[in-house]
């Protein structure tokens, strides 16, 4: 199922993919959302994550600041059920972070 919109093609809605041709955003996905379709383009041209294994002293502040942009674990191999018991909603909905 293709769809064509504003003369670029899209393997479906909600589903990204690389714009290598756009001059300044890498993706593109089509956003459907009951009836409304839009597009939406994100990402900067020629960025690389840090990666799993970041060598640099670039990557791994990269990969530093990504963590305490996010509140990020930095134990990645902390199972499921641990980082759920560290994570309580409050009655608003939003996340607070509460040790156990």
């Amino acid at each position: 199922m293709a769809i064509n919109y504003r003369g670029e093609r899209f393997s479906g809605y909600n589903k990204p993919k690389r714009t290598p041709g756009h001059k300044t955003k890498s993706h593109a996905v089509l956003a459907k959302e009951a009836t409304k379709v839009r597009l939406v383009r994100f990402g900067q041209q020629g960025v690389k994550g840090a990666g799993k294994n970041p060598k640099t002293a670039k990557d791994k502040a990269r990969k530093r600041s990504y963590y305490a942009r996010h509140d990020a674990q930095v134990n990645l191999k902390q199972s499921l059920v641990q980082s759920i018991g560290h994570t309580r909603l409050s009655g608003n909905g939003n996340k607070q972070r509460q040790c156990i």
